[in-house]
């Protein structure tokens, strides 16, 4: 029987605005905790924006999901489902950067999730900039390549930027692929639009057997339709889940660094995340919430909702 260890902190016994904030009023449990073995389900903030090319912020990011986070609740409007219950969730804190080196911030996050791997916790991700991607999926990826459902306006599948520069927020799942890290046959990528530099980016993907669905596609279709087939791209086997908040249109989500104008609603992000029920979820993320561009906040909250949404499909995923 529970403790009430693991159980988030009700609006009922102290308002939301009060108190310090962690993931969903959850407790803190670093990696050095007594009962970090105890955890299945970790949120873990990535504050690091080293490979942004247009807007920064993104490392500004955790700290106001975190806030806005404190307006979820328990049950599930929708589905039902009562995560907390299922599963044993905490916050574990943030990886550390260094906001001077991009390539020692890579290191130092693939460091920080190898041991989330190792205690067997299923993190999910609250960015940072989409680079923080790549680390994430070198730990977890290390022994066998992995299938991914990314949402995002971008295919983040280009070569390098500025004459050779490897690693950047348009770049981790090219390197992902190349690593050996993703397994193309089992990739959809999901409302890519906007103006384009060239076709590299699609070009690659077609060459490798990544899915595209543009954004003219996903609004014909539907959320529901595009998800059976994601869900049927994953083939029931070990999936990483990437969220980018610009796979928004920017209405409804400005705090981000390179929106992209024509995309889905708010209520079309929850759907698709809820389309996610089913997948044998490995860990997700959530990227590039920039708060120096979400003054009324809006854009976190919607963040953490589909937070939310991812976390309720994990839980039923883990039973």
């Amino acid at each position: 029987m529970s403790d009430g260890f693991f159980t988030p902190v009700s609006g009922f016994d102290l308002p939301r605005f009060a108190g310090v904030p962690s993931f969903m009023r959850l407790p803190h449990v670093p990696l050095d905790h007594p009962r970090i073995a105890e955890v299945q389900v970790g949120l873990i903030g990535a504050p690091w924006d080293g490979g942004t090319t247009n807007r920064p912020g993104p490392r500004h990011g955790p700290r106001q999901l975190r806030d806005a986070s404190t307006m979820i609740r328990a049950q599930n409007g929708i589905t039902g489902v009562r995560p907390f219950e299922r599963v044993r969730c905490a916050d574990l804190g943030d990886v550390g950067p260094n906001p001077a080196d991009v390539l020692d911030s890579l290191r130092r996050m693939e460091l920080f999730y190898s041991r989330v791997r190792d205690l067997g916790i299923v993190p999910l991700t609250a960015g940072g900039d989409h680079l923080c991607s790549l680390p994430i999926l070198r730990a977890l990826a290390r022994d066998r390549p992995l299938g991914m459902i990314h949402f995002d306006s971008h295919t983040d599948l280009f070569h390098s930027y500025f004459g050779g520069t490897m690693y950047t927020h348009g770049t981790p799942f090219r390197r992902a692929v190349e690593e050996g890290l993703l397994d193309p046959q089992r990739v959809t990528m999901i409302g890519i639009r906007g103006t384009a530099y060239d076709s590299e980016d699609r070009d690659f993907a077609t060459a490798v057997g990544i899915r595209v669905i543009p954004i003219e596609e996903f609004h014909a279709r539907g959320p529901e339709d595009v998800m059976v087939e994601a869900r049927d791209r994953a083939a029931g086997r070990e999936t990483y889940v990437s969220y980018d908040i610009d796979f928004v249109d920017p209405a409804y989500a400005p705090g981000t660094g390179t929106p992209e104008v024509g995309g889905p609603t708010s209520w079309q992000a929850l759907q698709v995340a809820q389309g996610l029920r089913g997948v044998k979820i490995v860990g997700a993320d959530l990227v590039e919430v920039s708060p120096p561009f979400d003054p009324s906040g809006g854009t976190a909250f919607l963040g953490v909702s589909i937070m939310f949404e991812m976390l309720c499909a994990i839980a039923e995923s883990m039973g």
